[in-house]
C-alpha cells in the first residue's frame, strides 16, 4: 500500500515536470525569434553614419588632422601632412580665384582631396600616396594657369548661382564618365567597347555644353622605353579624340597630352597594377565663353 502511494506520487511528480517541459521550450523558442528578429533590425541593416551617406560622402570631416589624439606617431603621418599641404594649396587657390576661372578643375581637385581623406581615414596609405602625388601636379599646374589668367584678366563670381551649381553638376558627370573604365589592353591603342559608350555619352552631352572643353592625357605602363612609351600614350590620346570626333564634337574643342608613364596609377609589376596605368585621363574645362557670353562669372579683362 505504502509502495503503491510512492508510485503514484512519483508518477504525479512526473507529470508535473512533463507540463513544465512544453512552456520552457516556448519560452526558449520566443527567446530565439526575439534574438533574430533584433539581430535583422540591428545587427544585420547598414546605415553610413551621420552626414556621411550619399552626397555627404564628398564631405571632409573637420576632424581629420595630421596627427590624431591617443595615437601614435607613424609613416601615416607624414601622408597627412602632405595631405594638409595640399589642402591649404587648393584652398589659397579657391581664395585667389580659381573657383570662378577654372570650376571644372576646382571641382576635380576638391573631389580628389576628399577621395585621398577617405583613404587615409581607411588606412589606404598607397592609394593615398599615389593620389597626393597627382593632386599636387594638378595643383601646380592650376596655379601656373590662374597666374597667367590673373596677370591679364580678373575672375569674378557668377551672377546666377544656380545656373552656376547645374554647370559644375554637369562637368562632375563628365568627369566620372570619361575616366572609368578609360583602359588599354597591353601594347595597344584601340579603345575597349565599353569606354567606347562612354565617349558616346560625353559627345551627346557636350554638344548642349558649348563652354566645356576636355584635355585628353594619354599614360602607358613601365614597359618599355620612354619615347617608345609617350608615343602610345600619345596615340592612345588621340585614339580616344577620333571617336569623340566621330561621335559629333568638334576637334577644336579637344586638346591631346601625353604623359608616357611618368605618372602611373599604382606603383608594382602585377598586370592588374599595369593595367591600370594603360589608360587616358580626361579633364573638362570651363572655357571663357562661359563668362562673356553667359554671364555666369568666369574672367574679364582689366580695363
Amino acid at each position: 500500500m505504502v509502495g503503491a502511494h510512492k508510485e503514484q506520487a512519483l508518477t504525479s511528480e512526473t507529470n508535473t515536470r512533463n507540463d513544465r517541459i512544453p512552456s520552457i521550450k516556448l519560452s526558449t523558442l520566443h527567446l530565439i525569434c526575439l534574438l533574430l528578429f533584433a539581430s535583422t533590425l540591428f545587427g544585420c541593416t547598414s546605415y553610413p553614419p551621420e552626414s556621411r551617406g550619399g552626397l555627404a560622402e564628398q564631405h571632409i570631416d573637420n576632424s581629420f588632422t595630421p596627427v590624431m589624439p591617443d595615437e601614435p606617431l607613424g609613416p601615416e603621418h607624414g601622408l597627412r601632412f602632405d595631405w594638409q599641404l595640399t589642402k591649404l594649396h587648393l584652398d589659397s587657390l579657391i581664395r585667389e580665384g580659381a573657383r570662378w576661372c577654372f570650376p571644372a578643375a576646382v571641382v576635380q581637385a576638391l573631389e580628389k582631396q576628399n577621395r585621398i581623406a577617405r583613404e587615409l581615414e581607411g588606412g589606404l596609405l598607397l592609394d593615398a600616396a599615389n593620389d597626393l602625388v597627382i593632386q599636387r601636379k594638378r595643383l601646380g599646374e592650376l596655379e601656373r594657369q590662374l597666374d597667367y589668367v590673373t596677370s591679364q584678366a580678373n575672375c569674378v563670381p557668377p551672377l546666377n548661382e544656380n545656373t552656376f551649381r547645374q554647370q559644375l553638376a554637369v562637368i562632375d558627370q563628365l568627369f566620372d564618365l570619361l575616366n572609368i573604365d578609360n583602359q588599354f589592353a597591353f601594347n595597344s591603342t584601340e579603345v575597349n567597347p565599353k569606354y567606347m559608350g562612354h565617349l558616346a555619352r560625353a559627345a551627346n552631352i557636350l554638344r548642349e555644353e558649348p563652354s566645356l572643353n576636355l584635355s585628353v592625357t594619354g599614360h602607358a605602363d613601365a614597359n618599355g622605353g620612354e619615347q617608345y612609351n609617350k608615343k602610345l600614350a600619345m596615340d592612345r590620346a588621340k585614339q580616344v579624340k577620333r571617336y569623340l570626333i566621330i561621335f559629333g564634337l568638334e576637334p577644336n574643342r579637344i586638346a591631346t597630352q601625353s604623359l608616357g608613364d611618368t605618372l602611373p596609377l599604382y606603383e608594382g609589376v602585377s598586370e592588374g597594377t599595369r593595367l591600370t596605368n594603360r589608360r587616358v585621363s580626361i579633364e573638362v574645362i570651363a572655357t571663357q565663353e562661359l563668362g562673356e557670353q553667359n554671364r555666369q562669372g568666369g574672367y574679364h579683362a582689366y580695363d
